[in-house]
This record gives structure tokens, sequence and C-alpha cells, in this order.
């Protein structure tokens, strides 16, 4: 006979994790902070970071092709790839900017100056690989570019990692009718 355990191990409000920088219980209380960049009350800024996320990491991934393969389809990708993830970086930062400027709970987070400072050093490295390679893609990404990509790929997920933290631990930029301003 099966028996099955209906018994909760977690009963708080929330995640069984413990915080990277800081936590502070009475926003888990609050119902969140909307966005101040939105359309009918859905936030933009977590839609708009998939693709250069995307884009940046697939970069990484076409590098490591040209290095395994020599092949120039792979050295093209790549120049594309980061040069749309650039594109599209910049546009979730302005994005992103307006929250972090007009909701005072972000500034007063680690978590929010994390993730601006990484991502600010996201754009540029973003910039300085792709002008690196405009002029000539197949030369240039062994071993400056594949290491510039490396570090985009691995700051893009430290990056993301505080993203999440300020929308799931700290509420921000979720659908809540809580104050801008810190609880």
């Amino acid at each position: 006979m099966e028996t099955t355990d209906t018994t909760q191990t977690n009963s708080t409000p929330f995640p069984n994790i413990p915080p990277v920088i800081e936590s502070n219980d009475s926003e888990y209380l609050d119902s969140g902070v909307p966005s101040t960049v939105a359309i009918a009350g859905h936030p933009l800024h977590p839609l708009s970071v998939t693709f250069p996320i995307a884009f940046l990491a697939a970069a990484l991934g076409s590098d490591i092709g040209y290095w395994l393969t020599s092949d120039f389809f792979w050295a093209k990708a790549s120049l594309w790839l980061i040069g749309l993830g650039l594109a599209g970086g910049v546009l979730a930062s302005a994005i992103g900017l307006s929250d972090f400027f007009r909701i005072e709970r972000v500034r007063k987070r680690s978590a929010g100056w994390a993730h601006l400072i990484l991502n600010v050093s996201l754009i540029v490295l973003s910039l300085v690989n792709f002008l690196l390679r405009l002029g000539d893609a197949e030369s240039r990404i062994l071993p400056w570019g594949l290491v510039l990509s490396l570090i985009v790929g691995t700051l893009v997920s430290i990056s993301g990692w505080f993203g999440a933290e300020l929308s799931y631990r700290h509420k921000i930029g979720v659908v809540g009718a809580g104050s801008r301003r810190y609880p």
C-alpha cells in the first residue's frame, strides 16, 4: 500500500533558499512593487532581457564552435549574435534603468546595485567584443574574443541571479500594489 506525505516542509511565504546578499522579511509580507515600464500591468524588463541573454550565451557557444572547427560560419555567427545581444541589451538596460531610478526599493538593495553594475559591465564588454571582431570576425576570436565571450557568459549568469533576487525575494517589478519607496 502506497502512502503519500502531504505535510508541507516549508510553511514560510518566501523561498527556502538563503539570500546571497541580503533579505528583508517585511518585503515578503507586502504585495510587491510594480514595474515602472509595463503594458497592462505586465513588466517589460523581464521580457526584454530574454533575447540578449540568449544571444550572448549563444555567442559563447559559437566561439567554442569556431575554436573546435575553424569554420568561418561560427565566426560570422558570433559577430551577429554579439551585435544582436548588444542591441537588445541596450534596450533592456533602458527599461531596467527606469525601474532603478524610479523605484527606491531597488536602490536600497545591494542586489539592485550589483545587477546595475554587472549589466553596465556586460554592455561595455559586449561592445568591446563586437568592435574587436567588426573588421575581421575570424582572426579576432582566438584568444581574446573567446575570453571576452566567456567573461560575458559568466557575468550574464551572475547578473541574472541578482535580477531574480530583486523579483522573487524583494518583490520588485511584480504585479502588486506596494509602495515604490522602501517598505
